[in-house]
């Protein structure tokens, strides 16, 4: 295990999330200006298709992190049909789940009922496919709707705030199961799916847009939220957004989808490119 995946095991996560979150927010512009300036040099940040394409016009780094895309920024590929990546982000794993087990890593993985908290709801998805995709600090933090859907419920599940980059992911065991998380379970024409936002080590807060700010939500339970009343949400319409980067997950039932055979551990994805087909 390296020396940083160690010393997070000790770390006050939330504490040091909770610190970066208030400066991520800071409006100070003595501070948050050249920080600013510096960030997007040093990432190569691209703006060109940001509504706002100059970062001075951004007044802190949560501003920045959560700008919004100029329309037809993403285009969605396919049809109705095509499941789309719900985020700009890196493709650490997918594949079939091998029973109630999900890769995280190269010899590690961890179980679908660890991952959602809920034995029943994990049950649906034994056999079935999943995808999980990393989003850095730099890349655009909104996240989308894969497919059209309602959502059924949402789900808040506490836990720690590791660090869920490349190796990271490869030394802690457990990872996405650990950190807290928010699952929402959303109903298709035929099936239903779930989304999974993890977040991780510096993430301030994730929120959704239909119920604004979920974590940090504190205590040690789950808490669930079940909607009857939400209408159906467009193919690439909003789901939330991180404030500063982290992982989504998704998960399909068995012999639900078909993964695109293109599709390639490691490779960059963006906002709208096809992942998956509904069968």
């Amino acid at each position: 295990m390296s020396l940083w995946s160690s010393v997070q095991h000790v770390l006050p996560h939330h504490a040091i999330s909770r610190l970066i979150g208030g400066v991520a927010n800071s409006n100070f512009q003595p501070l948050a200006r050249p920080l600013l300036r510096w960030f997007v040099n040093a990432y190569n940040v691209d703006l060109s298709d940001a509504l706002r394409t100059s970062v001075d016009q951004y007044k802190s780094f949560n501003d920045l992190f959560t700008r919004r895309l100029q329309d037809n920024a993403r285009p969605l590929e396919g049809d109705e049909q095509t499941i789309v990546s719900p985020v700009d982000g890196t493709l650490s794993e997918f594949g079939p789940i091998q029973g109630d087990q999900l890769m995280q890593a190269k010899g590690k993985h961890f179980t679908l009922q660890a991952l959602l908290a809920d034995q029943a709801l994990a049950d649906k998805y034994h056999g079935g496919h999943f995808a999980t995709i990393y989003l850095a600090p730099y890349n655009y933090h909104r996240i989308h709707m894969p497919s059209a859907g309602k959502v059924l419920s949402m789900s808040l599940v506490p836990g720690r705030l590791f660090s869920v980059n490349t190796a990271t992911a490869a030394d802690v065991n457990n990872l996405f199961a650990r950190n807290e998380r928010v699952v929402t379970q959303i109903a298709g024409d035929t099936t239903s799916y779930a989304l999974i936002a993890v977040g991780a080590l510096n993430v301030g807060s994730i929120e959704t847009d239909w119920h604004g700010v979920v974590t940090p939500g504190g205590g040690r339970r789950v808490k669930t939220w079940n909607y009857s009343e939400h209408d159906p949400r467009e193919r690439g319409g909003p789901w939330g957004h991180f404030n500063l980067g982290s992982t989504v997950i998704l998960v399909w039932p068995p012999d639900a989808v078909e993964l695109s055979s293109s599709l390639q551990v490691g490779q960059t994805l963006r906002l709208g490119q096809r992942i998956a087909r509904w069968r």
